[in-house]
């Protein structure tokens, strides 16, 4: 079992007001009446809605089934689960054995196809749910379910005729969708794979243990070498992916820093990624209001719509470094409050995540 530090704690942040702050957040995500958006659908499900777009994606659903292993609170978990299989798993066709990544809070389908970080919260969720809570019959013999979605995402083509595979088996590196040939670099989560690693089909194991190589070879390729920001779609060499408009540092990429802290908490710091860290902590210091911004570091419109997510990750990538400026990171981070509003579902959900991380309570269960 795997835990990351207590950075909050170690800059003079009083531990029982740490874990006040942890489930206060957890309560105003999911029983808030005015802030709140999980609801429940039916009488064993439930969902998080993204409040700016008004659906439920497997971005929120992955993420919710992890705040709840995380706060052991296994009566969320199932019903997220639930809600996942009834309304977002595909039984047939070619994207059989991957989820739906958007559907309307009725559970109709807003698209067929799936969003590779969605299974990878999922089956991450699943294995911790297992570990924590042990096993149960189906659909909640949660490990099985989990060597389920990963045998899908790896080896596709050969279960589903005509299918693609999540993840690209030259460079074994996470694709944006299965059908297209590049990657969004704030998928890339070695930190995950080391754990897939050993609790996948053994057939696999060999491949996450390549996967988290790469996706740490890769994450220096995408981030500029002077100011840290990644795009959000980035090509197998770590170029910015332009052609769609997603080459800038904008509302995927902002999870790229959390995601190198918490590599850095459970593997060990790196010197790639502590580099990465320092330069994007440097550049957005004094940045009031975030904007765009191409990864060279140009402004541009339109302004961030998630800041509190960009002060959140950008503090938890000081899991990957030590400086003056990290810690004043974490203090800047401790002084934000969770957002309020219409566009609070992406920033709260990246938020608790850093503030679990910060706090020394995210949890490798498995």
């Amino acid at each position: 079992m795997k835990t990351s530090p207590n950075l909050l704690a170690a800059v003079g942040i009083d531990p029982q007001a740490i874990q006040a702050r942890i489930q206060e957040t957890m309560d105003a995500i999911f029983f808030d009446p005015a802030e709140k958006f999980y609801y429940t659908s039916g009488d064993d499900a439930g969902y998080l809605m993204d409040t700016g777009n008004f659906d439920a994606r497997t971005e929120g659903m992955s993420y919710g089934m992890m705040m709840a292993v995380q706060m052991d609170r296994k009566d969320l978990f199932d019903r997220f689960w639930q809600f996942s299989l009834r309304y977002m798993y595909n039984a047939d066709g070619v994207h059989t054995g991957y989820f739906a990544w958007s559907v309307k809070p009725d559970g109709t389908r807003n698209s067929d196809g799936p969003a590779p970080d969605g299974e990878e919260y999922y089956a991450m969720a699943l294995f911790f749910a297992s570990a924590r809570w042990g096993e149960g019959k189906p659909p909640f013999d949660y490990a099985a379910q989990a060597r389920k979605i990963l045998r899908h995402a790896v080896r596709q083509p050969e279960l589903v005729r005509g299918g693609y595979a999540m993840w690209d088996e030259q460079t074994a590196l996470i694709r944006f969708v299965p059908e297209l040939l590049f990657s969004d670099p704030s998928y890339h989560l070695p930190h995950f794979y080391e754990r897939f690693a050993l609790l996948s089909d053994e057939a696999d194991r060999s491949f996450w243990r390549r996967a988290a190589q790469a996706s740490r070879a890769y994450l220096p390729k995408a981030c500029h070498p002077v100011t840290g920001l990644a795009p959000e779609y980035a090509q197998y060499d770590g170029t910015p992916e332009t052609s769609r408009g997603h080459g800038d540092f904008f509302s995927d990429a902002y999870r790229v820093a959390m995601n190198i802290g918490l590599d850095s908490a459970w593997y060990g710091q790196r010197p790639e990624y502590k580099a990465i860290a320092d330069h994007l902590q440097s550049f957005l210091w004094d940045k009031k209001p975030y904007m765009t911004y191409t990864i060279a570091g140009e402004a541009k419109q339109p302004p961030a719509l998630h800041p509190t997510a960009i002060i959140a990750t950008t503090a938890a990538a000081s899991l990957a470094t030590d400086t003056p400026l990290s810690r004043e990171w974490v203090r800047r981070f401790w002084q934000t409050p969770p957002r309020t509003g219409g566009r609070r579902y992406y920033d709260n959900c990246l938020y608790f995540f850093c503030l679990l991380m910060l706090g020394g309570a995210y949890t490798a269960y498995a």
